[in-house]
């Protein structure tokens, strides 16, 4: 019998019965996407696709979000892993801006509904993926936006590669602003998720105040962004990415741009949570899962 003074109380137990059903959700999200993966072996190599990062997509899909099913999660859980199949492509792959082009080309006609060619493992992976999109009835509705964000989405990663390929080849110089380099947050691929799920999953208050919540989301992407690069800029300085700290003269201006950042998105969000409280805490979450993840780890198992 466990003595009454090592009693957990009631809300400690609410609390990590909450948790491991967030883990529960993450191991089943993780499930799904290396079945994905490994249904398309070309997109997703062994190396970087790892385990690690299918367990780190799911564990922020499911943190952001624990009160939907594993089922409803599948749709973002999948964008994401298209993200970084993008971003591993353009940053890592592409050699030439021929290269980077023929990728945003190929992208943007399966966003248009055109098929993916035979060989085109990333739009083959993307038509596939808006095939899930569509079973919800919102995505017929609001497919153009879907489009519009795919669309920023592919074109600020290849702006992002124009600026690393200026600047190996010229310094420092040739960087882009802190203010530009935040413009571009969705090379960050955080708000094509965000509507991807809402579309997935959004009830009628969502989706009304879609637009709102959209603006909120561009400015998480924002304050996302800096987290990432406050938490990886060791890694970017070995892989030759860009990393807002490069742009500043310390790191402490960074630290204060998003403190700004997370201010702006906690007073956009205050008039969101009459109607939409689950997807103000979704947002807010994101936030949070974040600052805590990159203290101790990246979404890239590659070190």
């Amino acid at each position: 019998m466990i003595p009454a003074t090592a009693r957990p109380e009631r809300d400690e137990l609410r609390d990590a019965r909450e948790q491991g059903r967030i883990c529960g959700l993450a191991v089943r999200g993780q499930r799904d996407l290396q079945a994905s993966a490994a249904a398309h072996p070309e997109l997703f190599p062994a190396e970087p696709f790892d385990t690690m990062l299918f367990a780190n997509i799911s564990l922020a899909i499911a943190f952001g979000a624990p009160w939907c099913t594993a089922e409803q999660l599948r749709a973002a859980n999948r964008t994401v892993l298209w993200g970084f199949a993008l971003d591993w492509l353009i940053d890592h792959r592409a050699q030439s801006r021929d290269e980077v082009d023929g990728l945003v080309t190929r992208c943007l006609a399966v966003a248009a509904g055109e098929p993916a060619g035979a060989d085109d493992h990333l739009g083959g992976y993307l038509a596939a993926l808006q095939e899930e999109l569509a079973v919800a009835p919102a995505f017929a509705a609001y497919r153009p936006l879907w489009r519009d964000r795919l669309h920023a989405t592919v074109r600020a990663m290849a702006r992002e590669w124009e600026w690393k390929a200026a600047w190996r080849s010229g310094g420092r110089d040739r960087l882009p602003s802190l203010d530009d380099y935040l413009d571009n947050a969705d090379n960050h691929a955080c708000t094509i998720v965000n509507v991807a799920h809402w579309l997935y999953t959004g009830d009628e208050a969502t989706l009304a105040r879609l637009d709102e919540l959209v603006a909120v989301s561009d400015q998480v992407q924002r304050a996302l962004r800096l987290v990432n690069d406050l938490g990886t800029y060791e890694r970017d300085l070995r892989w030759g990415d860009l990393n807002a700290i490069l742009l500043v003269d310390d790191r402490g201006q960074v630290e204060q741009r998003l403190a700004a950042l997370v201010d702006t998105c906690h007073d956009m969000l205050v008039p969101l949570r009459s109607d939409c409280p689950r997807e103000a805490d979704y947002l807010a979450r994101q936030i949070g899962f974040s600052s805590g993840f990159y203290q101790l780890a990246d979404f890239w198992g590659m070190a």
